[in-house]
């Protein structure tokens, strides 16, 4: 799909909690635009997670929680390093926006162990504004192995949300068309 160089994987240090979220996301979102059924290893940034009790003038306590990078660098400076996930089997956040068009957070699904890659996907609201087709069925090959195949082109995938990806931002012959579910 792309031959740029292997991305950068982002990594917890330490656990971060469920419900978490990161942004808001710079620049243009085209989370996926990249994605392939093949994981290239590439360099890796660790990145912490801190909380600490801030006592403002006008409340007792409020706890909050920010996420840094090794050099100390907020989540807005490594933000999109983060990959996109190939599955819900191995995605550990989802893209949310408050409002349709709205700025884009990373919200963690789940709570991420120390060492775990972040990974991200589409929650199925912002990739329905997004048009990104938010389901794909699967087939079986002739090895009785999973495989996703395009509507359009019919391209195989290994991966659900790389069949997404490429109909959303490469297949020549869906463009200009609305998403067709599996079964029309």
């Amino acid at each position: 799909q792309s031959s740029r160089a292997p991305a950068t994987s982002v990594s917890a240090e330490s656990c971060i909690p469920a419900g978490l979220r990161l942004g808001p996301v710079p620049g243009i979102f085209k989370l996926g635009k990249y994605l392939s059924d093949r994981r290239e290893p590439g360099p890796k940034k660790k990145v912490f997670f801190f909380s600490y009790v801030v006592l403002p003038v006008f409340q007792v306590r409020m706890v909050r929680g920010e996420l840094v990078d090794e050099a100390g660098s907020s989540a807005l400076e490594w933000i999109g390093l983060i990959r996109a996930a190939r599955n819900s089997q191995e995605q550990t956040l989802e893209a949310v926006a408050d409002l349709p068009g709205g700025q884009i957070f990373y919200r963690a699904l789940r709570d991420v162990q120390p060492g775990e890659e972040l990974t991200v996907w589409y929650s199925n609201p912002l990739a329905q504004w997004f048009d990104i087709p938010v389901t794909a069925t699967p087939t079986h090959d002739e090895k009785g192995e999973e495989r996703y195949i395009c509507w359009y082109c019919w391209r195989t995938f290994k991966y659900p949300n790389s069949l997404k990806a490429h109909v959303h931002f490469h297949c020549a012959l869906s463009h200009g068309r609305p998403f067709l579910h599996h079964d029309h």
